[in-house]
């Protein structure tokens, strides 16, 4: 190395050489680190009390699945295990354990079932009427 540098350059000392590298490679690095700034800048988010208001706005028009299948086990007459795999796009074993792990032990609902002669199983919710 010490021979290639004095071939090329008589006069520069390995010192110089080195620091002749060095600014060399910041030289290539420092555009690399000039875009990056370029694409972290976004625009500024809205204010708190506006993105509050449109929390509560999805909120409240947001109905999840698990608001569906309680709708549909509130009902007087109940709901079937298809029916709910329709209202969610849930497997039957997803039905079924969010009957069991949600709705019973979650919950602490009383879930009730009956099934009339060449129908289908229908599931309900016991609710508590007011006086």
């Amino acid at each position: 190395m010490w021979r290639a540098l004095q071939s090329s350059e008589p006069n520069m000392t390995m010192l110089e050489a080195r620091s002749s590298t060095h600014t060399k490679k910041a030289a290539l690095a420092a555009p690399a680190k000039s875009t990056k700034t370029k694409l972290r800048a976004q625009p500024r988010p809205a204010p708190a009390a506006n993105r509050a208001e449109t929390r509560e706005e999805q909120q409240e028009a947001r109905v999840t699945k698990h608001d569906r299948v309680l709708t549909l086990l509130s009902q007087r007459s109940g709901t079937t295990i298809p029916e709910m795999m329709e209202a969610t796009g849930w497997q039957q074993h997803s039905v079924r354990g969010f009957l069991a792990g949600t709705v019973k032990k979650k919950l602490g609902f009383t879930l009730t079932s009956a099934k009339s002669e060449g129908e289908l199983r229908r599931y309900r919710i016991e609710t508590t009427r007011g006086r």
